[in-house]
């Protein structure tokens, strides 16, 4: 999913599993299971499926709100968070593998033993058997550092680095909640300031009210608290509270979901203003394709903590390929009457994919065009493209 220009971010099979219990009452929960794409300056990029897919921990994983379970994820060219899961399974692997050689030749070696006639040739034999297990053994401690060697470079790559994070930062859905309700609207903002260093008092306020301004809001609304706002007024804060450390990246986690319909314009076209006067790019999360195709330059379709389907945003409305996104699509209301008469849900069933000897992978099947199939249904897709 490569462009010529290095992304903004990079996301590399994440991973995002959460667990509960011990034992055989364990019970894993694969929020987000080995999901891949890159993000370019400038542009919004959506994420959209239904609630419950894995979309807001894909945000928070990202900015690192959650530690991920696996993958990596590189912002500006510098890893930023890793997972070690792979890393972790390779080495149990690796141990398994070693095991089971070990005893096969070990089985094999009790057979020749038996059937040897003079002691040189049992002691022949153990010498061979003794030989081939250094060299297993070799093999698995060499694999075994090899993994512990890049768990010990992903952590050390990814130190903290307070000066690069806050080029990254994250509006929440739920405005009131993310918001102190005990601190003022300025107190609030300048958290980021602070935070980065900032104490000179006149600077902060001055970085306030340029910032309040810029989000449509008053400089004396600076005093006042969370409560006194209305839906709008604090994503607005929210998006101030972002932009007050002149951030490169954005995610953006379902910002107008909470919000009345005339709201909702308002904060999608402050969002678009930023982008093109500030240069910001934008990862967008939401489960309304009617705003994601306005929004959006490129969307990631999300399904049960899989990318399902990726592709510029007027290329995924006119040729949705996968069952799922011809599902969600289907379920977009018009605003033509006649047309809603006639409209058919189409309800997507996972279990009309066979994967069972051909397991699926995300493929490009026309440029810049993503989706999650095996060679079969790739076959199928092709015939049906515009």
């Amino acid at each position: 999913m490569s462009k010529q220009e290095t992304p903004v971010l990079s996301v590399q099979n994440l991973k995002q599993h959460f667990s509960s219990g011990f034992g055989k009452n364990k019970l894993v929960v694969k929020a987000v299971d080995g999901i891949s794409f890159d993000i370019y300056k400038g542009e919004v990029f959506g994420l959209v499926g239904e609630s419950g897919c894995g979309k807001t921990t894909t945000g928070r994983s990202i900015i690192k709100l959650y530690e991920p379970t696996d993958g990596e994820v590189y912002f500006l060219d510098t890893l930023i968070s890793a997972g070690f899961l792979g890393n972790k399974d390779a080495i149990k692997k690796a141990k398994k593998v070693a095991k089971d050689k070990i005893r096969s030749i070990k089985h094999d070696l009790n057979e020749d033993l038996a059937a040897a006639k003079t002691d040189d040739q049992k002691d022949n034999l153990k010498a061979e058997f003794n030989k081939k297990v250094e060299e297993i053994k070799a093999e698995r401690d060499k694999k075994i550092a090899e993994e512990k060697e890049d768990i010990v470079r992903k952590k050390e790559e990814q130190d903290a680095n307070y000066d690069l994070m806050k080029k990254m930062q994250m509006i929440f859905q739920d405005p009131i909640a993310s918001l102190n309700p005990r601190m003022t609207v300025k107190e609030i903002i300048a958290e980021g300031l602070r935070i980065a260093g900032v104490t000179d008092p006149r600077k902060i306020n001055d970085e306030v009210n340029n910032v309040l301004e810029t989000v449509g809001l008053l400089p004396e609304h600076a005093s006042r608290y969370p409560h006194e706002f209305s839906g709008g007024q604090r994503q607005r804060i929210g998006i101030a509270r972002a932009l007050i450390v002149n951030p490169e990246f954005i995610i953006a986690d379902e910002p107008i979901s909470a919000l009345d319909v005339s709201i909702q314009a308002q904060v999608i076209n402050l969002l678009n203003d930023l982008r093109d006067r500030l240069g910001i790019t934008i990862m967008f999360i939401a489960h309304d394709l009617s705003v994601i195709k306005y929004f959006s330059d490129r969307i990631g379709v999300m399904y049960y903590g899989n990318l399902v389907e990726l592709a510029d945003a007027d290329e995924l409305f006119l040729n949705p390929l996968h069952p799922y996104t011809r599902s969600l699509l289907s379920a977009v209301p018009q605003p033509d009457p006649r047309y809603e008469k006639t409209r058919k849900r189409i309800t997507y069933d996972p279990s009309e994919h066979d994967y069972q000897d051909s397991p699926p992978k995300l493929q490009e099947i026309k440029k810049g065009h993503w989706v999650l199939a095996n060679k079969e249904e790739i076959a199928e897709y092709k015939k049906v493209l515009k």
